[in-house]
C-alpha cells in the first residue's frame, strides 16, 4: 500500500522450509528496525512473519510472501503479503479465530497474526489458495488505500522492470503502471524513471502526464506505461496509454470493459498521445497490468474478490494470471464516496 508516490517493490522469498521461515522472519525484524517501528512492535513483527512462513510450510503449495515497507500519513509501517496454491479455506474469517484448526494443532497461527498485526485482510477459495496481507504500524493504523499495486521480476531476476504508482495532486487521484522494455537492471532504471518523472508530474490531466513521463525518459531505454484518473464525483475515468498495458474496468458481478492505449514507447520517438473517458460507476473496479499478466483472467472466477482491499486482489490475479518467464505488475483500484 502506498498513498502518494512511489512504493517499494518488497523483497519476495519462496517459502518451502522452516529454513527459509527463518530468514523471513530476521528479513522483517531487520525493516522493522531500519523503519524505527520500535522495540515492541518490531517484535510483532516478528510473530507475524513466523506465522505466517510457518502457514506456507504447513498447509500451503508453491508458497511465496512479499515483504516490505508501507508509508502513509508522515509514517512508515511493514506489509508482509503470503501468496499461495495450497488447499484454500472456505472461510478466512473463521480460520482467524483461536482454536480454529485443520491439522490437529492448537489453530493459533491466523488468529496470532490477526491480534498483532494493525490491519489485515484475506481471499481464500477452497482447491485455489490463499493471499493474506498483513500491515504492522508503530501506532494509528492510517485507512486502507484506494489503490495499491504489486509487482514480481522475471524468474531468476532480483529487479522488476515493472512498476506503479499512486498519487493525489490537487484533488486529481491518478495511477500510473509502467513495464519498462526488457529486463533487468536497464529495464529497472527506465521503470524507476518513470515512476519519479509521475511523483514530480504537474496536476494534469493523463494525457499530460503521459507527454511529461516521455519527456522525462528521453536517456533511458523506454516503457510501456498507462496513467489513468479516478474522478468519482463526475463517475468518470479518465485513461491515457502508450503500449502494452493492459487496463479494464471491472463493474458489479465481474463483467469488464477494456481501456485504450495507443502504439509507442515513452522515452523514444514522438509518440501519439490521446485521452480517453469512460464511465466509472460507484462500486466499479480499475485493473491494470503489464503483459507479464495474461488478459484472460476473470473476477466472474473469484466470488467476493471484488470486495476486499486492492492489495488482495492484485495479488489473486498476480498468482493466478502472472506468468514466470517475464516481470509482472498488477495494480488495483477503486472509487470512493
Amino acid at each position: 500500500m502506498i498513498a502518494d508516490g512511489v512504493p517499494d517493490r518488497g523483497t519476495w522469498f519462496r517459502v518451502e522450509s522452516s529454513s527459509a521461515a527463518s530468514a523471513v522472519r530476521r528479513a522483517a525484524e531487520r525493516l522493522g528496525a531500519q523503519l524505527d517501528l520500535g522495540a515492541a512492535r518490531t517484535a510483532d513483527l516478528a510473530i507475524v512473519a513466523a506465522e505466517l512462513t510457518s502457514n506456507l510450510v504447513k498447509h500451503a503449495d508453491e508458497g511465496a510472501l512479499l515483504l516490505r515497507p508501507v508509508r502513509q500519513d508522515g509514517q512508515a509501517g511493514v506489509e508482509l503479503i503470503a501468496v499461495d496454491s495450497g488447499p484454500g479455506m472456505a472461510d478466512v474469517t473463521v480460520s482467524s479465530r483461536d482454536g480454529h484448526s485443520t491439522t490437529g494443532t492448537l489453530g493459533i497461527g491466523l488468529g496470532a497474526i490477526v491480534r498483532q498485526a494493525s490491519w489485515s485482510d484475506g481471499y481464500s477459495r477452497p482447491g485455489r489458495g490463499t493471499v493474506f496481507v498483513v500491515q504492522v504500524w508503530p501506532s494509528a493504523t492510517p485507512p486502507p488505500s484506494w489503490a495499491d499495486g504489486i509487482t514480481r521480476p522475471l524468474t531468476g531476476e532480483s529487479v522488476s522492470g515493472d512498476g506503479y504508482a499512486v498519487r493525489v495532486v490537487e484533488g486529481r487521484h491518478q495511477v500510473l503502471v509502467c513495464d519498462g522494455l526488457g529486463h533487468g537492471p536497464l529495464a529497472s532504471a527506465a521503470s524507476d524513471a518513470a515512476l519519479a518523472a509521475f511523483r514530480a508530474a504537474p496536476a494534469a490531466p493523463p494525457a499530460a502526464v503521459v507527454q511529461h513521463l516521455h519527456r522525462a525518459m528521453s536517456h533511458t531505454r523506454g516503457a510501456a506505461l498507462a496513467v489513468a484518473e479516478l474522478d468519482s464525483v463526475a463517475g468518470l475515468l479518465r485513461y491515457a496509454g502508450l503500449g502494452n498495458i493492459s487496463a479494464m474496468v471491472v463493474v458489479e458481478g465481474g463483467r469488464r470493459r477494456g481501456l485504450v492505449s495507443l502504439p509507442g514507447i515513452a522515452g523514444h520517438q514522438r509518440p501519439v498521445v490521446r485521452e480517453y473517458d469512460y464511465p466509472f460507476d460507484p462500486g466499479a473496479l480499475l485493473v491494470m497490468h503489464s503483459d507479464g499478466v495474461v488478459d484472460r483472467w476473470s473476477l466472474e472466477d473469484y466470488p467476493g474478490l471484488a470486495g476486499r482491499a486492492p492489495t488482495v486482489v492484485a495479488a489473486t490475479l498476480l498468482r493466478d494470471a502472472g506468468v514466470r518467464r517475464d516481470d509482472a505488475c498488477v495494480l488495483v483500484a477503486r472509487g470512493w464516496s
